[in-house]
């Protein structure tokens, strides 16, 4: 392991373990208390444990793909077809997590208003923006990586 990845393996791996803490430990528990309040509360805190689950998974995916290309880089291959399509991987997921957050928006404003917790609301458009930018990021990123392959591949061919 190279030490210029070390750095950014170690700090993906520390985004990761929070998001699977919640999803294994924490979600699970808050359910167990879901069953001793009411039925309609429960209700929105079984389908906040599904969503939650659900959002998880790209966000998981899409750091997975990313140790996949500091492996890349690690082993001289950065421009490679194996990268564009990790690209190409952690755009369409960090879109779904976006729209994902974006379909969920109305509810998160209804619980930060009933609850007055405004910065429910406001986590979920900072993860819907944020997303949005991952996901134009990296497109941009793709396309940037496929125009420097295809002038790697002329050049290769005019030697």
């Amino acid at each position: 392991m190279k030490r210029e990845t070390l750095f950014l393996k170690i700090a993906l791996f520390l985004i990761a373990v929070p998001a699977i803490v919640i999803s294994i430990m924490w979600l699970p528990w808050t359910a167990g208390i879901a069953e001793n309040i009411g039925s309609e509360l429960a209700f929105l805190q079984y389908l906040s444990y599904l969503f939650i689950l659900v959002a998880v998974t790209p966000y998981l995916f899409s750091i997975y793909q990313t140790f996949l290309i500091l492996g890349f880089i690690d082993r001289n291959l950065a421009f490679s077809d194996q990268s564009v399509k990790a690209l190409k991987k952690i755009k369409y997921s960090a879109m779904f997590l976006g729209i994902q957050f974006m379909v969920a928006l109305p509810f998160l404003f209804y619980i930060a208003e009933v609850d007055d917790a405004p910065g429910l609301a406001a986590i979920g458009l900072i993860i819907t923006l944020a997303s949005i930018v991952i996901s134009v990021f990296a497109a941009v990123l793709e396309k940037l990586l496929k125009h420097a392959m295809d002038i790697k591949s002329e050049n290769d061919l005019t030697i």
